[in-house]
């Protein structure tokens, strides 16, 4: 049984997308008082008196695109609507009835879709007569604002009354979340599209189509999935709209909320600099990452795989555990292949070493390379004990913390990725000091001073090219 889908529409700048976010309790949709923010369908899961419904933002209909995409965004709203259990039509109570209004109320009337007037941006009382006027359309009235958290009850009691009677009790919930993250026009969109076998997101040649990160489920094999497209990043002096400032905020919430982050390179272009700047919050966060080398069908018979490989692994040499895969988005090639590593990626974050088999790693690790002299002190490690999962966290005891530089730290790191069954996915070490007290060692709180630095050039960071990483 399939989830019912509420879909949201309207003209421009009547407040779609926050009443979407208001709905939802959560914010999913950018806001921002320009026109035509709003470009693919943006979607939100939300469990509401015990009923699951799927909210669904559109762009708005009319609306001029500055890059030329109103077929795409009027698409995108015709897809929505014919897939739509009720629709809300939202109307701007300040502005009053227009004669986009009426052609919308005409055009919705020709689908036979459950239909409510949703007359926003009703800051107060006194506002409540004026949007009496909307009621000429023919559609059953509820006056709200989203801005001010009027009417909600009163819009969700009228939403379950046009319902189904029978809707479905629980959602699966995904067995993994991909962020889909890279540069504009690698083939984020189209990737997307190619998972949920259908056109799902917009794609086009003009760069910074997307503006929202956008969760869209996908089955594959029986099981659920969340794929996160987002927006293309660039450097920070291309950035002039506070949207694009959006798209690179979206896209950092994005990395931190996935369980696997796919990092796109186009095949034809060289790495840049936002390249870089990418992998290295990726490795940050200590998310478990695979480098994508899209549009491959480009390059396939003319350039050695090994050509990028060496090029990867050159760039990004503190992120050697990082598998790589090549794939063509726009036909489908090697990308099931694809997901399936995600999901080995996904599983070795999980796995939790006993403290008997990560010691005797520890052991070897140490005997290959013991820890160099420190002034006149040698370092010890006594013991280790993993902590945690996603990533796999270890704290190890020692007699001084301060006495392992980031060199030998990195090393450690790198050298039980190899020992232990987690050889593809970052590993977090934390050096805590034995106390000298006999008896069991309790495990500290960790505190993220103690962890390995990610950047093993300066301690100074990258994202101040970014706009957001700041």
């Amino acid at each position: 049984m399939s989830v019912p889908k509420v879909v949201i529409v309207g003209r421009p700048n009547v407040g779609k997308s926050s009443l979407l976010n208001w709905l939802v309790g959560r914010r999913v949709a950018v806001v921002d008082a320009r026109a035509g923010v709003t470009r693919d369908r943006v979607t939100a899961l939300a469990r509401i008196d015990d009923r699951w419904l799927e909210f669904v933002d559109t762009g708005g209909i009319g609306i001029v695109d500055a890059a030329e995409l109103e077929e795409h965004v009027a698409r995108q709203i015709d897809i929505a609507l014919h897939e739509a259990t009720v629709i809300l039509f939202v109307v701007d109570t300040r502005a009053g009835l227009t004669p986009w209004d009426e052609e919308i109320s005409r055009r919705l009337r020709t689908l036979e879709r459950p239909t409510i007037c949703v007359a926003n941006k009703a800051d107060a009382p006194k506002w409540d007569t004026a949007a009496q006027e909307f009621a000429k359309l023919g559609w059953p009235l509820v006056t709200v604002s989203a801005e001010q958290h009027r009417g909600k009850e009163e819009l969700l009691e009228e939403i379950f009354r046009l319902l189904p009677s029978s809707t479905p009790e629980d959602v699966p919930e995904p067995v993994m979340k991909l962020a889909v993250v890279g540069r504009r026009n690698v083939g984020k969109s189209t990737f997307i599209n190619t998972l949920a076998q259908e056109e799902r997101m917009i794609v086009s040649e003009i760069p910074g189509t997307t503006r929202d990160s956008v969760d869209v489920r996908f089955e594959l094999d029986g099981q659920v999935f969340v794929a996160i497209d987002t927006p293309g990043l660039m450097r920070r002096k291309s950035i002039h709209e506070n949207v694009d400032f959006y798209g690179v905020c979206r896209a950092q919430e994005s990395i931190r909320r996935a369980d696997v982050v796919l990092l796109f390179f186009d095949a034809t272009q060289d790495i840049a600099r936002v390249d870089k700047q990418l992998a290295k919050y990726i490795a940050e966060q200590t998310k478990p990452c695979v480098f994508v080398v899209n549009k491959w069908d480009l390059l396939a018979n003319k350039v050695p795989t090994e050509s990028w490989v060496n090029l990867l692994r050159s760039t990004f040499g503190n992120m050697s555990y990082v598998p790589i895969a090549f794939i063509t988005a726009k036909t489908g090639k090697n990308v099931k292949r694809l997901i399936n590593l995600a999901q080995s990626l996904h599983k070795q974050a999980l796995i939790r070493v006993g403290t008997g088999q990560l010691n005797r790693a520890l052991q070897a690790v140490l005997k290959r390379h013991p820890p160099p002299l420190s002034g006149t002190k040698r370092p010890k490690i006594y013991f280790a004990t993993q902590v945690g999962v996603q990533p796999p966290t270890i704290v190890m005891f020692c007699n001084e913390p301060e006495a392992f530089s980031n060199a030998y730290r990195r090393y450690l790191v790198n050298a039980l990725q190899e020992e232990l069954p987690y050889p593809e996915v970052p590993v977090r070490i934390f050096l805590r000091k034995r106390e000298s007290k006999p008896g069991k060692v309790a495990v500290p709180a960790l505190d993220e001073r103690d962890d390995i630095p990610v950047d093993e050039e300066d301690g100074e960071s990258d994202w101040d090219d970014i706009d957001g990483y700041e």
